[in-house]
């Protein structure tokens, strides 16, 4: 299986891949709207997210054939974002998480922002997921060693952030160590901040 950085060209599919990955994350499930325009807003999400932000700033790499996503971003990227994008951007988190959630998407992002450490500079796993035909052949696994390989080879840090416990022990093998956990809100999903070292040769 090749990999690859994707191009504009690819950004959709990838964000059909995404959207299709997050279908149970614990994460999407307690901030997006609870209705029938659900799995529709969370596909608007992602195509959103990865051509705001994620193709400008970072790196969306993929197997070649599609079937799945990495995310990147540059801690260096992070941080307060231009009034104009916060902007364009609140359109498409009102359809997603509609006016009855969108105090949790306040909530989750002050928490994830207050325990995201910024004091090295570092590549931040955004969003990783496989489609679910394509799970089980450990493309996963692939996309984080080729990133992971660079960021060695770069003296590149890592962190991510998972509310999903099957998920640990992957990114464990790869490096990521759990360096917090926190609740949004009393009633929102535990989420785990892992944090990786890059490895010496």
């Amino acid at each position: 299986m090749d990999l690859q950085v994707a191009s504009k060209a690819d950004v959709d599919g990838a964000a059909d891949d995404l959207a299709a990955a997050f279908i149970d994350d614990p994460i999407f499930n307690w901030f997006m709207r609870d209705d029938a325009s659900r799995e529709a807003a969370k596909a608007r999400f992602f195509r959103v997210i990865l051509n705001e932000a994620a193709f400008p700033d970072g790196d969306i790499e993929r197997p070649t054939d599609g079937g799945a996503a990495a995310v990147w971003l540059p801690s260096e990227n992070l941080g307060p974002q231009p009034f104009h994008r916060e902007i364009r951007a609140l359109p498409m988190l009102l359809n997603a998480a509609g006016l009855g959630r969108m105090g949790r998407v306040v909530k989750l992002r002050n928490a994830m922002d207050s325990h995201h450490p910024m004091e090295r500079p570092h590549d931040y796993l955004w969003f990783l997921g496989v489609h679910p035909r394509a799970q089980g052949r450990g493309i996963g696994s692939k996309l984080l060693k080729w990133k992971t390989e660079r960021m060695d080879a770069a003296g590149r840090c890592g962190y991510l952030e998972t509310a999903t416990p099957r998920n640990l022990p992957l990114y464990q093998r790869h490096g990521f160590v759990i360096v917090c956990d926190y609740r949004p809100a009393p009633d929102g999903p535990l989420i785990w901040g892992m944090w990786r070292e890059p490895k010496a040769d």
